[in-house]
């Protein structure tokens, strides 16, 4: 992992990738969130995310086809929700015990 930390600094500070992420704000019309078009955007995300086996393809960390302007919103929820404990439907009471959501009326 520190690896990857390493390489995704110097990656992320590269002339390349902020050419990259300029040119592709650029084409976002209004420089709204693409996820809820209700926030302005944000972070330029890679849709495959960026890993030490694909840091240095091209294809992946500089092609407008894998990039989406997110508001920090909508950046957290899709890149730590993997990160969650609870699946969806589910959420906790307050006493800490697992319940599903009940469904919108």
């Amino acid at each position: 992992m520190r690896e990857h930390t390493h390489q995704a600094k110097r990656f992320y500070n590269s002339k390349l990738w902020r050419k990259c992420r300029a040119a592709y704000i650029s084409t976002v019309p209004g420089g709204l969130c693409e996820h809820c078009n209700e926030s302005v955007g944000h972070i330029v995300d890679h849709i495959e995310e960026i890993n030490i086996h694909n840091i240095d393809d091209p294809n992946i960390t500089l092609n407008h086809d894998n990039l989406q302007f997110l508001c920090l919103e909508c950046h957290n929820t899709k890149t730590f929700k993997k990160h969650s404990s609870i699946r969806d439907g589910f959420t906790f009471d307050n006493e800490g015990n697992l319940i599903p959501i009940a469904p919108p009326f």
